[in-house]
């Protein structure tokens, strides 16, 4: 490589200096104005030169092979690093990343998810929080202080999630990230008693502000105007709401936005969404018991968002 040789170089250098060598660096260290030539000149005798010279010769094979060895051993400890990949010392993976939190043997990530278009050359892209799916590629990230993603489905969550290495949460894994080992609690504070405000939701539909009282009028289109969770006061990023967060550390599963879970479709053809959303977390169930069947797995709206979860990864 070219830099062993620099490197080489550089303790040869070293090394003359030590042995009574150039000193040219000390000389004007010192202020002096004499040359390494005039020096020579100066010097004792050709044989005490001679024997200067010898020695410091032996010296510096002595530092050159000891360098080409500490840099063989150098090398072939940055060629472990970089065959382990970044991030890995050689030991046992971690059982989650870093972005979710593990909870009985299962991996969920701690925020709703929001989403990144993947583009041709596999890079990643922003993708609004507010645009539906369509035809894009996307995959899932989570992180806090983020708009979480709605107007989506459950087969666009399930592809998005699976596009980051994870799945969409089972029934029990979000009961269970929700309420804590708890099976008492019905919020992620605990308890039975609904506390008003301590999560994103009780705030009712943001609908009749852009399309009027009259729902017979909404149509799917109007459910997915990208101005819903846009209106101030309504969806919020992710985290926002700091007692909204249950014993595991897990945020903003009840409001916010409904979670999409990896439900097979029953006989209707319909999903399970979960946890409510800002306008609602109540009448479908209190809290972590809330659980919407109306619709079907490629149905979206602007209340409609996910999180992913995981197998917890197993030291073989």
């Amino acid at each position: 490589m070219a830099w062993t040789n620099l490197s080489l170089v550089v303790l040869c250098c070293h090394a003359l200096a030590a042995c009574g060598g150039d000193g040219h660096d000390a000389a004007a260290r010192d202020g002096s104005t004499s040359t390494p030539d005039a020096a020579a000149r100066d010097s004792a005798s050709d044989s005490a030169k001679g024997r200067s010279a010898d020695s410091a010769v032996d010296a510096l094979h002595a530092v050159r092979e000891a360098s080409i060895d500490r840099f063989d051993a150098s090398a072939q400890d940055a060629t472990t690093l970089l065959d382990a990949g970044p991030g890995d010392t050689g030991g046992p993976p971690p059982p989650c990343p870093s972005e979710m939190v593990l909870i009985e043997g299962f991996c969920v990530d701690r925020y709703e998810a929001y989403l990144v278009d993947i583009g041709a050359d596999a890079g990643e892209l922003p993708h609004s929080p507010y645009d539906q799916v369509g035809d894009a590629s996307v995959r899932a990230k989570s992180a806090a202080n983020v708009v979480p993603q709605g107007y989506i489905s459950q087969l666009e969550a399930a592809t998005a999630c699976e596009n980051a290495g994870k799945r969409l949460c089972e029934m029990a894994e979000f009961a269970l990230a929700c309420r804590g080992p708890d099976a008492g609690n019905y919020y992620p504070y605990g308890g039975e008693t609904h506390e008003p405000g301590d999560c994103n939701e009780g705030k009712g539909s943001e609908m009749p502000v852009l399309f009027g009282d009259n729902a017979a009028d909404w149509t799917f289109e109007d459910f997915n105007d990208p101005r819903l969770n846009q209106i101030d006061g309504g969806l919020a990023k992710t985290g926002a709401y700091s007692k909204c967060v249950s014993p595991y550390g897990i945020y903003d599963c009840v409001g916010n936005l409904d979670e999409w879970g990896a439900d097979p479709p029953d006989d209707a053809g319909h999903g399970r969404f979960r946890g409510g959303y800002y306008g609602d977390a109540e009448e479908n169930g209190h809290g972590c018991l809330y659980v919407t069947s109306a619709h079907s797995v490629a149905y979206h709206d602007y209340s409609t968002g996910f999180r992913c979860c995981r197998d917890a990864a197993t030291v073989e």
